[in-house]
């Protein structure tokens, strides 16, 4: 997971609260360290040391990349807790470290996005976002669809190169996760359309072979 995701692109996970959406976004980040790009992470969910944190007790090392300038995480409470108010979507686009990176992770994007009323507003987000990409950049934002209006969110939709939909379900008293991939323009190869996962601590994403389909 990482490596033939396509270039120049804008990547979307959309899930509700706990559907996984944060856990898949870092083992894409995980995976496109692993294959030499530089991404910057901005969560709006964890503290920069919080966000570190959770990647290691997951397995995904991110010590070495951090140090050698292949990563940058940003988080609007700061490194610890600093809380930074008011932080929007733009805000994120005009920070010089956007010049660095070739993946930009926007984990939940859908907090930090504008209050959009009309279509012409939402047109200009979406030029806005091209802009980025059209630079030789990708984008990967987490949407969750309670926080996002279903106009701007079917927008997104059509827009992106990959679509990925997070969903739960309780079987026999245990939850079980799916990620179905319900767009992926420009795949290298054939595309599994529905698959099951788990997460396990020290080992993060794991495929449940038992539920692909």
């Amino acid at each position: 997971m990482g490596l033939h995701l396509p270039n120049r692109s804008l990547y979307l996970i959309q899930g509700t609260v706990g559907s996984g959406k944060s856990l898949v976004s870092q083992r894409l980040v995980h995976g496109m360290l692993e294959n030499g790009c530089k991404i910057l992470v901005v969560t709006t969910e964890l503290t920069t040391r919080g966000w570190i944190e959770q990647m290691e007790s997951i397995g995904y090392g991110v010590t070495e990349p951090l140090t050698e300038g292949r990563l940058t995480v940003f988080s609007r409470f700061g490194t610890i807790a600093e809380p930074v108010p008011d932080v929007s979507l733009y805000d994120v686009f005009t920070s010089p470290a956007i010049e660095e990176a070739d993946v930009i992770v926007l984990d939940t994007a859908s907090s930090i996005m504008p209050v959009l009323e009309s279509d012409a507003e939402r047109v200009g987000m979406m030029q806005r976002l091209r802009e980025v990409v059209a630079d030789g950049r990708s984008i990967l934002l987490t949407v969750d669809p309670e926080e996002t209006d279903a106009k701007t969110l079917h927008m997104m939709r059509s827009s992106a190169e990959l679509v990925l939909d997070m969903s739960t379900a309780l079987i026999g008293g245990d939850i079980k996760r799916s990620l179905t991939v319900t767009r992926f323009l420009r795949a290298a190869g054939p595309v599994q359309t529905n698959i099951g996962w788990r997460v396990e601590p020290s080992m993060g994403f794991i495929v449940d072979i038992t539920a692909v389909s």
